[in-house]
């Protein structure tokens, strides 16, 4: 096979492989065969599509044939006998699943149910997330493990007891209604934030974002917004990932380099996107919103309401991170705090800040407080130590693009001194 095909079918794998596990879920109702079954058909795929060509619907195609896998599997499992009458009746067997083409028509549905069965209150918070951000999001274990700043194996640890708690248990497919709705829906939001965090800001590969996955997270938000329409958390997370995600096409160069928020082109922001999470914030902000998702997202509205760096009302945002450190104790929103802090005028007031953060065990594994040290003790007039500092963050993180960045800013420390911070891009705080 050659390498472009490879990577053409992990692509399409990427896109498609929550839609086709959450349907064959619903389906045989239980999550660790829905997950064999589009496995089995992947390797289909892998096998079939150099010699055939990729599908116009690649995800119908990869569907057909996990149902096909389906009905052989129920077959082999005489307890599952009045599953097999509803998938012989899905899928009849005089139809060649290669020409059943069109897709589940409840396949947003069945995304809901499967996040929100991910989600299921049996379930600790950490397996709820690493769960949901495994099957709905199709991230690695690494993956999941650098947003959460814990070792691989214990997210997958985390992942095969949560499939067996809930296959034990019996937990059904569905979305909650009522009080069950409100249990779950805050850990269902954070797993949706994450999911918009990796695309934004990769932890891995050679890109700095991936678009992607910011579509995917902003869909499911939106979907969460008119579920839980009352609710002002919802509306406020589809508000701060569409500020946000109207500076994707902005965030990387032609060559796809990172370009830091003070050097971005404003113009290149998506106008429809602020627009849209405009009225997002309003919503919430009608709803008596005061929880951490509405505080970033007024955040966030300051960055986009500002014509370039220097109109940003650095001050309210430092206030605005100071009320959101109170309410959810992050380092991260401190640490953020401290570059709007530093924006204000008083990068040694900033400096001190995140030398209190150095010490705590959730961020020695974050790359980017080096590296927002590093801009400080650069403003400051200490090249040396901020060189230090860049070095220390590109070695930190595993992407590529921006460990490139990190070290071009330790490069430039030598070549011009001093000189003024280079604005960083602060991660999203949330689940950090």
């Amino acid at each position: 096979m050659s390498s472009a095909t490879r990577r053409t079918v992990a692509a399409v794998w990427r896109i498609e492989a929550a839609q086709v596990t959450a349907v064959l879920a619903r389906t045989v109702g239980d999550l660790d065969l829905a997950e064999d079954l589009a496995q089995d058909a992947l390797l289909a795929a892998l096998e079939q599509w150099p010699r055939s060509g990729v599908p116009a619907k690649p995800g119908a195609w990869l569907l057909a044939v996990a149902r096909r896998r389906a009905v052989d599997a129920v077959r082999r499992r005489a307890t599952l006998r009045r599953k097999l009458a509803l998938l012989a009746r899905d899928l009849p067997d005089g139809i060649d699943p290669i020409a059943a083409l069109d897709l589940d028509r409840q396949v947003g549905d069945d995304i809901l149910r499967l996040m929100f069965t991910a989600c299921h209150p049996l379930l600790g918070r950490d397996a709820r997330v690493a769960l949901t951000l495994r099957t709905v999001a199709g991230l690695s274990t690494g993956e999941i493990a650098r947003a959460f700043l814990v070792p691989s194996a214990t997210v997958g640890q985390r992942i095969s007891r949560a499939k067996k708690t809930l296959s034990d248990a019996g937990v059904p497919f569905e979305v909650p209604a009522g009080a069950e709705l409100d249990a779950r829906l805050g850990s269902v939001l954070e797993v949706v934030y994450l999911i918009f965090n990796e695309g934004y800001a990769a932890t891995g590969g050679d890109s700095w974002t991936r678009a992607e996955l910011c579509a995917e997270a902003m869909r499911l938000g939106r979907m969460l917004a008119a579920l839980a329409s009352g609710e002002p958390e919802p509306h406020g997370l589809v508000a701060l990932m569409e500020f946000q995600g109207s500076r994707l096409r902005a965030r990387t160069g032609a060559d796809g380099a990172p370009v830091p928020l003070d050097r971005q082109d404003r113009a290149r922001w998506d106008r429809l996107l602020i627009t849209h999470a405009e009225g997002a914030l309003r919503r919430a902000d009608g709803l008596g919103g005061t929880g951490s998702y509405v505080l970033q997202a007024r955040i966030a509205a300051c960055h986009a309401r500002a014509p370039d760096m220097a109109a940003t009302d650095w001050h309210r945002i430092a206030a605005l991170y100071a009320e959101l450190g109170a309410l959810t104790g992050s380092p991260v929103v401190a640490l953020n705090r401290a570059v709007a802090v530093a924006r204000t005028g008083n990068p040694a007031a900033a400096l001190v800040l995140v030398d209190e953060l150095a010490e705590l065990p959730a961020l020695r594994g974050y790359h980017l407080l080096p590296a927002v040290r590093g801009d400080l003790l650069r403003t400051l007039g200490h090249p040396a130590e901020a060189r230090a500092q860049f070095e220390r963050a590109a070695a930190m993180t595993g992407n590529t693009a921006e460990r490139t960045l990190l070290l071009e800013r330790a490069r430039s420390c030598l070549a011009s001194g001093t000189g003024p911070d280079r604005g960083s891009d602060p991660a999203p705080p949330a689940g950090r």
